[in-house]
């Protein structure tokens, strides 16, 4: 049996609207909300009785998915996202766009921060790293020629 697709990247996140609404200015497009939860949830996580909110955001191209969920019950009990690029672990989510410096203006406006700096890459691409503002790490990469 082959392995088909990868469905989604899911993300725990403290404020469900600011980072839905981060994720829209990037250019995805909500899918879709719902609460999660019964037995069957708590089946599957391992956590047991088991509240969580979650937002499906959608990439234009209608190929990939991001799953945000805020905990309501259990509450969340560790924090990554303050971590150094080379902490172990998820390290971030690449993104391609047309023009980088007009997201990085639209994303700021949102409240991200530029990590490092941006950067070219031989005649390829423009590339920068940015934290939104829920300390999400997040690649973009401008293809270029």
């Amino acid at each position: 049996m082959a392995l088909k697709r990868m469905d989604n990247v899911g993300i725990v996140v403290d404020d469900l609207e600011a980072t839905i609404a981060f994720f829209r200015e990037l250019g995805l497009d909500l899918e879709g909300r719902a609460m999660i939860e019964g037995e069957w949830a708590g089946r599957v996580t391992g956590l047991g009785d088991q509240r969580v909110e979650i937002a499906m955001m959608r990439t234009p191209d209608g190929h990939g998915r991001l799953e945000l969920s805020r905990f309501l019950a259990p509450p969340a009990v560790a924090d990554h996202r303050n971590a150094p690029v080379n902490a172990l672990g998820y390290l971030r989510i690449m993104f391609a766009v047309d023009d980088i410096d007009e997201t990085l203006e639209r994303l700021r406006k949102r409240g991200a921060q530029l990590v490092g700096e941006v950067v070219q890459y031989k005649d390829t691409y423009r590339l920068c790293y940015v934290r939104s503002p829920e300390g999400l790490l997040i690649g973009l990469a401008q293809e270029l020629g």
